[in-house]
C-alpha cells in the first residue's frame, strides 16, 4: 500500500488494521468516551436491574453469549473490539484494553482485577513522543481459567482449558490443557 493511501485512512482504520495510529484522535476520543459512559451505566444498573444492566453490556461489547457474567467495574477502551462466549464468568475489576480484538471463549472464568492488554507501544522514543501506538490482538479460547491479577500481554492467545495462576504474567502463546504460572508465566503441568 502506498504511504499516501495510508496517511489518507484514517486513525481508526489504521487501529484496526494492526498499524501505527494516534490514540488522541476526535473519532477514536469520542468511542472511548461513549465506552466509559456505557460502562459506567452498567455498573449502575448492575447493582438494581440485571435485565437492563445486560441490555447495556450488548451496546458496549461487539458481542455477549448466552449466560454471561461481568461483575463490575469493566474497564475498556472501546468495548466494541470485545467478544465473550457463552457462559463466562468475569469477576471484578476486569481492564480490557480492546485497541485490537480481544475474544473471550466459552465457559470462560476470569479472577479479579485480570488485565488484557492489547495496546503495544514503539520503542523508537520519537515516535512515543509523538503519541503514536498499535495493538496486537488477544485470545482467550474455552474453558480457560484465568487466575486473579493475571496480566495477557498483546499478541497472546490461551490454548482450551488451559489455567493462568494468579498474578502470572503471560507474554506469549500457552498451549492447551496446560498450568501456567510465573512473571513471566511458564508451563508448570498438563491438565488431565
Amino acid at each position: 500500500m502506498s504511504e499516501e493511501i495510508k496517511a489518507a485512512r484514517s486513525q481508526k482504520a489504521r487501529m484496526l488494521a494492526g498499524e501505527l495510529y494516534i490514540a488522541e484522535d476526535p473519532e477514536l476520543q469520542q468511542a472511548a468516551r461513549r465506552a466509559c459512559l456505557l460502562a459506567k451505566q452498567y455498573e449502575t444498573l448492575y447493582y438494581a436491574d440485571l435485565d437492563a444492566a445486560r441490555a447495556v453490556l450488548e451496546q458496549l461489547l461487539g458481542a455477549v453469549g448466552e449466560g454471561v457474567h461481568i461483575k463490575p467495574p469493566l474497564l475498556v477502551d472501546y468495548g466494541s473490539a470485545i467478544t465473550i462466549g457463552a457462559g463466562t464468568f468475569i469477576n471484578y475489576g476486569l481492564v480490557a484494553l480492546d485497541v485490537a480484538a480481544i475474544t473471550i471463549g466459552r465457559d470462560v472464568q476470569i479472577g479479579p482485577n485480570v488485565q488484557l492488554l492489547t495496546p503495544t507501544h514503539p520503542i523508537n522514543s520519537a515516535l512515543r513522543r509523538a503519541k503514536w501506538e498499535a495493538a496486537q490482538p488477544i485470545v482467550v479460547k474455552d474453558n480457560v481459567w484465568l487466575g486473579g491479577g493475571a496480566i495477557v500481554l498483546p499478541g497472546v492467545t490461551i490454548g482450551e482449558n488451559s489455567v493462568v495462576g494468579a498474578g502470572a504474567v503471560v507474554t506469549k502463546d500457552v498451549p492447551a490443557n496446560v498450568v501456567v504460572a510465573g512473571n513471566p508465566a511458564r508451563v508448570l503441568r498438563a491438565v488431565d
